[in-house]
């Protein structure tokens, strides 16, 4: 991990929305995950946590809440010049302890880059492990039925 820049992580606010919608979506045009609307980011915005370095938002993690239980990780990403610094794994420690104390047991996400989730703690499953509601996601992608996600899951 190399220095990780003076930055903090904190919960996002509508006026992350553009900055957070302009990551996303930078790695949707890649085919690396799901594009999301403004919409869909203002009524999702209490789920997301943003890292700020300098007032630019650099990363953004969702937490959706998917059953009493069980939270989906997702929009999970960092600008490609700040990947590697360690941004990503304090992101997704706020969203796990945030999902903690919301009640959540377990957490998923669909990845890209399982190693990764891996290194923190994740184990990988079988995709029709994961509950149906999942996949009203998962038919908005270009690349259903044939994407070559990893699901993982982790107990919190």
């Amino acid at each position: 991990m190399a220095g990780l820049q003076a930055g903090l992580v904190r919960k996002a606010t509508i006026n992350d929305i553009e900055s957070i919608k302009n990551i996303i979506n930078g790695y949707a045009k890649k085919e690396l995950m799901l594009p999301r609307s403004i919409g869909e980011l203002h009524e999702s915005i209490r789920n997301f946590h943003v890292y700020e370095i300098n007032g630019e938002v650099v990363g953004c993690c969702a937490l959706q809440v998917v059953w009493e239980d069980l939270g989906e990780v997702l929009s999970f990403a960092v600008v490609q010049d700040h990947r590697g610094k360690g941004i990503g794994s304090l992101l997704l420690q706020a969203t796990i302890k945030d999902g903690k104390k919301l009640g959540v047991r377990k957490v998923f996400t669909l990845t890209y880059v399982p190693e990764f989730f891996e290194k923190m703690g994740f184990k990988r499953i079988e995709k029709s492990d994961l509950p149906h509601k999942v996949w009203i996601g998962c038919i908005k992608c270009p690349k259903f039925p044939d994407c070559n996600e990893v699901a993982l899951s982790r107990t919190i």
